[in-house]
């Protein structure tokens, strides 16, 4: 495969990180999933969950983002909470999330090494960011320059759990990739997908119906597209 030519620079490729939608305090974000039921009970009880919310805001900066860790809740799971507000023929309706049909091993998709996600069942992301100053670029391109800002780029997991929290994560044409979580084949090499969140247009496989609607899905590892950016985070707290 031809690499493409890199992506071209601009100003906005060099300036601060742009403004993530304003998340409310760490103890409203786990009233959120209790409340809607994202959580079983069986693997993390709404009395631990606030527990954990409260040690957290002790210590992780104000606007930080609550996560429960995969094993506990995996994106396949985590998915089909996702609500987005969505315009049809004029008309408002609510769609839910899911997951593309052809990534029915998403669950698969983990943390690169060297990612410092914290080994407890909740933790916090600090500094959410959409990476919009990176849009078209390839996440072949993106990965470096993500570390050579002191980021880090967000797994799958913390993306969604973004989404939930904060809808306006997502917007037409300002949506993001989560280059954190790859797939290591067996061979110890990656596959070349590479997940992502965004809005489904209805087209295709997945249905009228959810035209609108909060997507996991991925694209490949040197591709670009204009509309996806790289969601990073300054580090993550327990």
């Amino acid at each position: 495969m031809t690499l493409p030519a890199p992506a071209p620079e601009s100003p906005a490729a060099t300036t601060a990180p742009d403004a993530p939608p304003v998340l409310p305090p760490l103890a409203a974000q786990a009233e959120v999933l209790i409340g809607r039921g994202v959580v079983p009970p069986e693997s993390l009880t709404p009395a631990a969950l606030r527990a954990a919310a409260a040690d957290l805001a002790r210590t992780a900066p104000t606007g930080s983002l609550l996560v429960v860790h995969p094993r506990l809740l995996p994106p396949s799971a985590l998915a089909g909470h996702l609500r987005r507000q969505a315009a049809v023929r004029g008309r408002p309706v609510e769609r839910e999330g899911f997951v593309v049909v052809d990534m029915t091993d998403v669950d698969d998709f983990a943390p690169v090494p060297g990612l410092d996600v914290p080994d407890t069942d909740v933790y916090a992301v600090a500094a959410v960011d959409r990476g919009d100053a990176m849009a078209n670029w390839s996440p072949e391109e993106a990965e470096p320059a993500i570390a050579a800002r002191g980021r880090s780029p967000l797994t799958l997991a913390e993306g969604i759990h973004w989404v939930l929290q904060s809808p306006d994560a997502l917007a037409r044409n300002l949506c993001f990739m989560t280059i954190g979580s790859r797939l290591r084949r067996a061979n110890g090499t990656y596959d070349a997908r590479t997940p992502a969140v965004w809005i489904s247009n209805g087209t295709g496989r997945d249905g009228s119906a959810r035209r609108g609607a909060p997507k996991v899905g991925w694209c490949w590892w040197r591709n670009r597209h204009t509309w996806l950016g790289f969601a990073s985070t300054t580090g993550r707290h327990a």
